[in-house]
């Protein structure tokens, strides 16, 4: 008999549930991916995945702090 086979490895994601669009920025107000990232999550390489996490400190900057509040 053979074994079962393994589930995979969950993908690693900024995602915190927050899922706001500022039509300002383009920018997620909960994890500032843009849109057409958040769609293509799952189909980026690990490497794709990890450059874009990189990215997101500095994108936060390009969202006025006013819109951020609402959820913080």
């Amino acid at each position: 008999m053979s074994e079962p086979a393994k589930a995979p490895a969950p993908i690693k994601t900024p995602c915190v549930k927050v899922c706001v669009v500022d039509g300002e920025s383009g920018l997620c107000l909960g994890c500032y991916r843009q849109l057409n990232e958040v769609a293509q999550w799952a189909r980026f390489s690990e490497e794709e995945r990890e450059r874009i996490m990189a990215e997101l400190p500095d994108r936060r900057a390009r969202i006025r702090p006013e819109k951020l509040a609402i959820f913080r």
